[in-house]
């Protein structure tokens, strides 16, 4: 039975959609992520992500902000595990604005495509990366508010 459904996988999928379905990078939560987000498509699968940033500090975009590490949970099909293995590898290492511009059609292209009723997929992990961005972009705004308060309390009462 395993066989027969695994021989069906491979007329849907390409070797590297399967291979990123069955051996996914990246599953799991952080401890203490800097941004974070959860969104549920409209096929009913639910996407979340984790982001680790270094650098973070000044709101406004700092250079040295990169992502370390980013992570994914999904309930969704193996097109939909598929997706959240790429984009988290596509997002380590860069900038979080060149993450940002992450597109579903570069996940694409990393798979080899997807059948049409799992283009979706794609388009689900780069939102709900961009989500876990702004996520962090509105943490980091809070944070240095904060902290530009604090600092002018203390000049003042010194």
């Amino acid at each position: 039975m395993e066989g027969a459904v695994l021989e069906e996988a491979k007329e849907i999928y390409t070797e590297r959609t399967l291979e990123e379905a069955y051996n996914p990078k990246n599953v799991g939560e952080l401890e203490n992520p800097s941004g974070t987000a959860r969104i549920t498509g409209p096929c009913g699968d639910t996407f979340q992500i984790h982001l680790k940033v270094e650098g973070e500090g000044e709101a406004g975009e700092a250079k040295g902000e990169k992502i370390l590490d980013c992570k994914f949970l999904t309930d969704g099909c193996g097109a939909s595990i598929a997706c959240g293995s790429v984009v988290t590898e596509l997002a380590k290492g860069k900038t979080v604005a060149e993450a940002s511009r992450l597109t579903a059609e570069e996940i694409l292209a990393v798979l080899g495509g997807l059948p049409e009723e799992h283009l979706h997929c794609s388009t689900l992990a780069t939102e709900t990366l961009k989500a876990a961005i702004q996520d962090y972009r509105n943490q980091t705004r809070i944070h240095t508010r904060a902290r530009t308060r604090a600092l002018r309390s203390q000049s003042m009462s010194g």
